[in-house]
This record gives structure tokens, sequence and C-alpha cells, in this order.
């Protein structure tokens, strides 16, 4: 899957960024990843599409949502709907697996202050268009704003950014959901519950129930 992204040096800015992360002191000794993060998890159920890895998050452990507080929150929902065997990711050596799931961002590499340019957006793009070919998602899930463009320009459609709603583009239905950081979850503006039951709307829509 993407062969050559660990070699993409497209963006100056981020490979600059990525590879120049300082480890925080809870991580001191660790080796960073310092790479474009690679996708992870089963083809052909649903596609959850984040923003970017996060500089101490993936950038970190080499596992995109590994790692950070954004994963902590995005595992606990999808354990509980179903999606997943454990309810964290903390590492690529957890024994975590995702199932009937496929976990993947809109922009490979870290960007400074979460916030990449819409040229490295575009940039990214060419590999989020080869993941939707070759995973075949049957409903693709898209935390935040940034994810649903990426996605709406991959696929051809127009995706108006509502939080609990969906798109149908063909047979794969695009749920809408805010993204799962800390200032969203920590204001409330999205709780365990309502993320829980998006991951679960979209589990049915792929046929995931058995799982």
């Amino acid at each position: 899957m993407l062969p050559g992204l660990f070699d993409c040096r497209d963006c100056p800015r981020l490979v600059q960024y990525r590879e120049s992360v300082k480890p925080l002191p809870r991580f001191a000794g660790e080796t960073y990843w310092r790479r474009p993060v690679p996708p992870w998890g089963e083809p052909g159920g649903v596609m959850i599409v984040g923003l970017a890895p996060a500089a101490h998050g993936g950038n970190r452990t080499g596992r995109m949502f590994t790692g950070d507080r954004s994963a902590e929150f995005l595992f606990k929902a999808l354990h509980a709907a179903g999606l997943s065997n454990n309810p964290f990711s903390v590492s690529r050596n957890d024994g975590t697996r995702l199932r009937c799931a496929y976990l993947t961002s809109a922009v490979k590499c870290a960007p400074p202050n979460n916030r990449p340019l819409p040229s490295e957006v575009r940039n990214c793009l060419r590999w989020l268009r080869i993941e939707v070919d070759e995973v075949r998602p049957k409903s693709i899930v898209v935390l935040g704003r940034l994810a649903a463009q990426a996605i709406s320009s991959v696929m051809g459609i127009r995706i108006e950014f509502k939080h609990g709603s969906y798109v149908d583009a063909g047979n794969v239905r695009v749920f809408i959901s805010y993204h799962p950081s800390p200032r969203n979850t920590n204001t409330g503006r999205l709780s365990m519950e309502e993320l829980i039951d998006i991951l679960r709307k979209a589990g049915r829509w792929a046929g995931c129930d058995s799982i």
C-alpha cells in the first residue's frame, strides 16, 4: 500500500518540521519515526480519515492515531463500536487491531501547530486517491473539516460540513464528525456517545455488524 510514501519530500516545510520535532520529556530516549505516517487496518469496510499525524503521536510512533490524546478518545469509541479489539492505541506493538476499519489521514506528515497549508493538502491528495481506489471502503468517516474537504476533492462530491450528517457518493456513505482532538472533546463539542454513534452507523452501512 502506497509504495514510495516513506520517501516523499514534496512539502519542504513539513519535511523540516517532522524531522526537527524535539521529544517531550516523557518520551526522552525514544527514537521518533519522523517520516510520512502510513495508514493501517482492514480494507473493504469503514475508512476513517483524520487530519494529519500528531507531532508526538504518529510522528513519534509511526502509526496513525497512536500515542496521543486524540487516539485515546478515538480508540475508546472504536472499541465500543466493535471496530477495534482494544480501547487504546499507544504503540505499533500494543496488540491493537482494527476490525472492518481502516485508519488514514488527509496529510501524511505532522504539520506545525496541526495546520497544514492548502498546498500541502493538495500534494497529499494523490495518496488519498490511491487509498480510496485500493481500499474500496463501503463507508467513510471524516474527522474534521479538512478531512471532509480532502475526501470531497478525491471523490468529486460536495460535502457540507455538518457534524452528525452524511452524504452518499454512489454506494459509499460519507459520515461527518468533529475531530476527536482535545480542543473538541474537552469542551464537550464532541462527546464519546456522539462519536460511538457515528462509528456504529458507519459500521452498519459497511456491513460490519457481525464483527
